[in-house]
């Protein structure tokens, strides 16, 4: 069946709550620090690691302060099988992605890159320089995936998750152009 998209209605919200966005991956990013700074490498995990995240509720992140914000859905039929939720801010011309996922079923056909160009235009509407998003150490697949997508590393905080079901991993920060 072919996929939609679309900007998320207020019916959409339960099911976008539903989506699973658990993974399992053999590989995690092991940040450490030095004198020199901060070192990032892949590392093999055994077993793999298999990452069920919280509620949102019970850790919720940043998110947009004071933006223009918008979800976007990807629909198999009627069923919702994928978000992204984004802010722009004006102040720095970043699009901010809050939270994409893609349920697991639906994942490796391309939803989550048709939802990430869904968000680059809403930027390059509003004149986004640059997009940019926060992902945990321990999501590998993520990571590869925003590679794939033209994102690089461009920061950390190794402190983002202290007292936090996720306490341990390292908060990993990807950008790239808005084109």
């Amino acid at each position: 069946m072919d996929i939609t998209y679309r900007t998320a209605r207020p019916e959409d919200a339960e099911a976008i709550a539903r989506i699973d966005s658990s993974f399992t991956t053999g590989t995690v990013f092991e940040v450490t620090a030095g004198e020199e700074g901060f070192r990032v490498r892949e590392v093999p995990v055994d077993p793999p690691l298999h990452k069920v995240f919280p509620d949102a509720g019970e850790e919720a992140g940043g998110g947009s302060e004071g933006g223009d914000e918008r979800v976007f859905v990807a629909l198999d039929g009627a069923e919702v099988c994928g978000f992204a939720a984004v802010g722009y801010a004006a102040w720095n011309r970043r699009l901010t992605i809050d939270d994409i996922e893609v349920a697991p079923a639906h994942r490796g056909r391309g939803i989550g890159r048709a939802l990430m160009e869904l968000a680059a235009g809403f930027g390059r509407e509003r004149g986004a320089a640059h997009l940019w998003l926060e992902v945990s150490s321990v999501n590998a697949p993520a990571v590869h995936a925003y590679r794939r997508m033209g994102f690089t590393l461009c920061g950390l905080d190794t402190a983002l998750y202290d007292g936090t079901p996720s306490a341990g991993e390292r908060a990993l920060y990807m950008a790239r152009p808005c084109t």
